[in-house]
């Protein structure tokens, strides 16, 4: 077993701390990774706090990972030592499902047993471990290949906020022709502001936050409204073509329903701890859909990733050390980073 070193929560109510653990020996088709960078998700309190009640401890969370390949199995064929990858939200699925047949992992109807973290390893038997760690062992179908031009460390999230943008917006064909809102300026929003603009979609920003509308320009939003205010909100009645959620927090819908043309769409990706009310009539009388989405399958990935290289997109990033994790999960509460914070895996030497 290849022994690694780490930050994992205890149980839910202790701070992450520094532990020692293992993974699987490399096999066959097997790559192991050094950890560089790993990006800080709003899920990874979620798991570590046990709020969606899966947890097992002690939980190593990180689904954001870039690293470098230290060596592979036998019969690796797209990788080899020394290439710059990512590591996403999955590092297995069953493989025989429709989903997974048709490159959409991200919905196998084994659910999440192939998460990075909460998973199971098909190997071991033990639960999976994240990114928070110095290195992983994954199988070489779920590594992603990062752009050399792109800095690793803001390329660390976007193998979660982006590609959890990224996905929703092709699917509901984001583009020239479409009017697309973006719900809440964190690291999830400011991904969905920059992916849409560069989609040539007239991006519109919704934010709670005054603060926050001149940062929403900058980033590519062509208008910032304040949802608090229902005059900035009425002057878009009936003209979105798509709506991402991206806010975590249990809020009210409504307003937005109203937004939305004839047959358009809202989409959720924020995934609040407690469930969201939903008024039906808004969506009854407009045909319109209130749908889901979850990150991306692998290949839709490595197609964001290919996307943000060709238009020089990354994350806006707060690099910490892992020793700050704790403290950067009380400022993520209270929205206090712009906009994702990133750990830097050289710190587990300090």
């Amino acid at each position: 077993m290849l022994v690694c070193t780490g930050f994992a929560a205890p149980d839910a109510k202790s701070p992450l701390a520094p532990w020692s653990f293992t993974r699987r020996d490399v096999g066959a088709f097997d790559v192991e990774i050094d950890i560089l960078f790993c990006g800080v998700c709003h899920s990874d309190l979620h798991y570590a706090r046990n709020e969606w009640q899966f947890t097992v401890y002690p939980a190593v969370p990180g689904h954001e990972i870039v690293g470098r390949v230290r060596s592979v199995g036998k019969d690796v064929t797209k990788y080899k030592t020394g290439d710059l990858v990512g590591v996403g939200c999955l590092v297995d699925s069953c493989r025989t499902c429709p989903s997974c047949r048709e490159g959409l992992e991200q919905y196998c109807d084994a659910g999440m047993q192939g998460g990075t973290y909460g998973g199971t390893d098909k190997v071991t038997g033990e639960p999976t471990r994240g990114g928070y760690a110095d290195k992983i062992v994954v199988d070489e179908n779920y590594v992603l290949r990062i752009p050399e031009n792109l800095d690793p460390a803001a390329a660390a999230p976007l193998l979660c906020a982006g590609i959890t943008l990224y996905s929703p917006l092709r699917h509901w064909g984001a583009g020239p022709s479409k009017k697309v809102g973006i719900i809440g300026l964190g690291g999830l929003g400011h991904m969905g502001v920059k992916l849409a603009h560069a989609m040539g979609a007239e991006t519109v920003l919704f934010t709670t936050s005054p603060s926050k509308v001149a940062d929403g320009k900058k980033l590519g939003a062509h208008d910032v409204v304040i949802s608090k205010h229902p005059e900035e909100m009425a002057r878009h009645t009936n003209s979105f073509d798509l709506i991402i959620d991206t806010v975590s927090a249990t809020h009210d819908l409504s307003p937005y329903f109203a937004l939305l043309k004839r047959d358009a769409t809202m989409v959720q990706v924020g995934a609040p701890e407690k469930p969201l009310p939903i008024a039906v009539f808004p969506l009854l009388l407009k045909r319109a859909s209130f749908a889901g989405s979850a990150i991306g399958g692998i290949a839709e990935t490595q197609e964001m990733l290919d996307f943000c290289d060709a238009h020089g997109i990354t994350a806006d990033i707060e690099m910490i050390p892992i020793q700050k994790i704790n403290e950067a999960y009380e400022r993520m509460l209270k929205s206090d980073v712009k906009y994702r914070f990133c750990i830097d895996m050289a710190s587990l030497k300090g």
